[in-house]
């Protein structure tokens, strides 16, 4: 399949950087949002960033105004044009949300028209029971989307090798790199980036040591590029609380426990950087 036009349903982190570097490759991205203050945040947030490649020299002006006149606003999916070749679902992680989502659009768009999922962790083959389960795929785009290089294709049980192939070959023309995964809880990415971050958190409560000296111990000790606390914050503890929730009740493993603190601040609503603190502020 020739894929040209792209509905990309949500326009938040995950949402905008999607549509952002589909828009920066000549795809015809139909950016669909609930309401013109939602599309038109999604949209400065887009324009943001492009600016931000401008100054580095990554691009030059002409190809961001080029991306930007590629971005076309739906208000309501309900809206989306019916001979779109792909779509690209992008909202929070609510299974029943979703589902809602593809149940709508199975009679809407033309029959060849492809369905994914950006989930990072609901179960593909479940999301996929109520519309088209054999062009269905999980499109796991890592944060922030247009730096990481990395996509998670994930596989459903019904999933065909054509539908698999063409979001491959689409993913290399994005200039990302597809990593095939099998529908299991978590994918690879969470299953094994949560339950350090999970584990991190319960290190705090118990007291190990402060969040700082934990972050530095993996920073310094692990290289990795942040610590698991910052990147709780940078993710939003409220993601991570129900990539957890999914994990413990997709294994039925208590390793996958979520932390009784992690729980304890989602409900306050000190989830990180989007409500301005977390475990640091901000």
């Amino acid at each position: 399949m020739d894929i040209k036009k792209v509905a990309v349903i949500g326009g938040g982190t995950m949402g905008n950087g999607i549509a952002h570097v589909f828009a920066m490759k000549g795809f015809d991205v139909f950016l669909t949002e609930m309401n013109e203050e939602l599309f038109s945040k999604a949209l400065k947030t887009i324009s943001y960033n492009l600016d931000r490649q401008v100054k580095k020299e990554l691009i030059s002006d002409d190809e961001k105004t080029q991306a930007l006149g590629k971005i076309h606003k739906v208000i309501g999916y309900e809206n989306i044009p019916i001979n779109v070749n792909l779509v690209i679902e992008a909202i929070f992680e609510n299974k029943e949300a979703k589902l809602n989502i593809f149940k709508y659009l199975e009679n809407q768009l033309n029959p060849e028209c492809i369905f994914a999922s950006n989930t990072s962790s609901i179960s593909i083959t479940e999301l996929s029971a109520v519309s088209r389960a054999d062009k269905f795929i999980g499109m796991h785009f890592m944060n922030p989307v247009p730096v990481m290089k990395l996509v998670e294709i994930i596989r459903g049980y019904l999933t065909t090798d054509e539908t698999y192939n063409a979001i491959k070959d689409l993913t290399l023309r994005l200039d990302k790199e597809p990593v095939e995964v099998f529908d299991f809880p978590g994918f690879i990415s969470n299953r094994i980036l949560m339950p350090m971050i999970n584990e991190a958190i319960f290190a705090f409560m118990e007291g190990v040591a402060s969040k700082e000296a934990i972050d530095s111990v993996m920073k310094l000790g692990m290289a990795h590029p942040m610590g698991p606390l910052t990147l709780a914050d940078f993710i939003g503890l409220d993601v991570c609380l129900a990539i957890m929730n999914v994990l413990y009740e997709g294994f039925n493993d208590p390793k996958y426990r979520p932390c009784p603190l992690l729980k304890k601040m989602v409900a306050a609503n000190r989830l990180g950087r989007k409500s301005g603190e977390g475990f640091y502020k901000y």
